[in-house]
């Protein structure tokens, strides 16, 4: 699989998911609504509302990485973000099965697991893919329903399908504003603490279309550490102490399991607010 389609590559994930798979010898097509900042491959500009238009954009692909959502639009209502998000989430996934591509690799989302955790705490920490979906938003419901549309595309047509739950995105720029979290854990306990640097997103996706996978499988994808300066299970403590906490890899080790994403995938966070700021 050489010719990839990236939808949303004018994004945040898009963008560096672009570059990664530039990197690492593909073709790549950006497909987008709007045109990207920086021109890094060739773009398309397509309304993935629009099926025949998404089927047009997706042939001659090998893949498609389906990273085009929109996670809270100003003046949009709930229904008109879910109608926007599953349908468009259908419109790839039915173009994709039509033209046979190969892999269909995907934006799925950590609130499927319940949060903010704040009507149903965790079940367990690191909470991992066993852990029941509970989606708590309108954002969160398309995407459960995206994996269930998922499971069904892939058993009709035999195409993978691989849904990447990712943590709260960030550039490293935006590790700036960690510090501002550590005094007070309630700040970022909506997630568990959790974020994933915007080139680890692009590795895993990239992991997605490389691994050697069938069916229809979704991973959590975070860092290997927390927003905090403070160790893992201290925050448990603090903030969950009923939460069951299972062994950690590490003092300071992430809250949102990522070992399915290990295995399965060859995944390995490389990157770490750690490495950009001094701890106090």
């Amino acid at each position: 699989m050489r010719r990839i389609i990236v939808t949303g590559g004018s994004g945040k994930a898009g963008e560096a998911t672009v570059l990664d798979l530039l990197d690492h010898g593909y073709e790549v097509l950006n497909i987008d609504i709007r045109p990207p900042t920086v021109a890094h491959c060739r773009f398309q500009q397509v309304d993935l509302t629009q099926l025949g238009e998404t089927i047009e954009a997706l042939h001659g692909a090998d893949a498609v990485v389906h990273l085009a959502a929109n996670p809270n639009p100003t003046g949009w209502s709930e229904e008109r973000m879910f109608r926007h998000n599953a349908g468009t989430t259908y419109n790839v996934f039915r173009a994709a099965t039509l033209l046979s591509l190969r892999r269909v690799v995907w934006a799925s989302s950590e609130t499927t697991l319940g949060l903010p955790f704040d009507r149903v705490a965790p079940a367990y920490a690191p909470i991992d893919e066993a852990a029941a979906l509970i989606p708590e938003s309108s954002y969160a419901l398309a995407k459960v329903l995206g994996e269930t549309m998922a499971q069904h595309f892939s058993r009709w047509s035999g195409i993978p399908f691989v849904g990447l739950r990712f943590s709260n995105i960030m550039r490293p720029e935006a590790y700036a504003q960690f510090p501002g979290y550590w005094a007070d854990p309630q700040r970022r306990k909506w997630n568990l603490w959790g974020y994933v640097d915007v080139r680890d997103v692009a590795q895993s996706c990239r992991r997605g279309l490389e691994a050697d996978i069938q069916g229809a499988h979704a991973f959590i994808i975070a860092a290997a550490d927390t927003v905090m300066n403070r160790p893992s299970a201290a925050l448990m403590a603090d903030v969950y102490p009923d939460v069951p906490l299972l062994p950690l890899e590490h003092a300071y080790a992430t809250l949102l399991g990522i070992g399915g994403a290990r295995r399965h995938l060859g995944y390995a966070p490389r990157h770490s607010w750690r490495d950009h700021l001094e701890e106090r």
